[in-house]
């Protein structure tokens, strides 16, 4: 099995680069079953009340093997800075392909199509990754802005968990409250 939390992470870390200011952590629910983590950013400046903040559920198989991933990051934006929010899913989607290519796999990603995150308008990508023609995994990306924060909800898996974990995915994704 591909180990895809670390691409995912990788992309993830792409939103952690812009201005802190405080914000209100998103109000979440995960399904059942998930093994639910906060992570803790890296090496961040010191402690304030100013922070990213990462959640994410992980749904494993009876041998404890990684099926689906789900994440949410919330990174708090400067007053006044606008943020691309096309140009920084396009480096996110562009990292998934890069770091699938040096593993020997083939992505191909959907156009920036609209959607809503929460009560927030978004984009949104899936990229669908391939090995000798065989797809393995799928990958959704969404993204959006508020006043104070750009969110990124991702959602990743093996390519028969991810289909059978839409209606979670919708789920959580009609719960989320940011």
């Amino acid at each position: 099995m591909i180990e895809f939390r670390k691409s995912l992470l990788s992309t993830l870390c792409l939103m952690l680069g812009s201005p802190l200011v405080l914000a209100a952590d998103p109000e979440i629910h995960w399904p059942g079953g998930w093994q639910v983590e906060e992570i803790l950013p890296d090496g961040e400046a010191p402690v304030t009340a100013q922070k990213v903040s990462r959640q994410r559920a992980i749904k494993n198989d009876e041998n404890g093997a990684t099926l689906m991933v789900m994440e949410l990051t919330g990174t708090p934006i400067e007053t006044g800075h606008k943020v691309n929010l096309p140009g920084v899913l396009l480096e996110m989607r562009k990292s998934i392909q890069k770091d699938f290519a040096q593993g020997g796999y083939q992505s191909v990603c959907s156009k920036m199509h609209p959607t809503t995150l929460s009560r927030l308008e978004a984009l949104e990508t899936t990229c669908v990754i391939t090995e000798n023609g065989r797809h393995v995994l799928s990958q959704t990306l969404v993204g959006a802005v508020d006043t104070d924060k750009a969110y990124v909800f991702s959602y990743a898996g093996q390519a028969q968990a991810y289909e059978a974990s839409k209606d979670e995915v919708s789920s959580v994704r009609n719960s989320l409250k940011l």
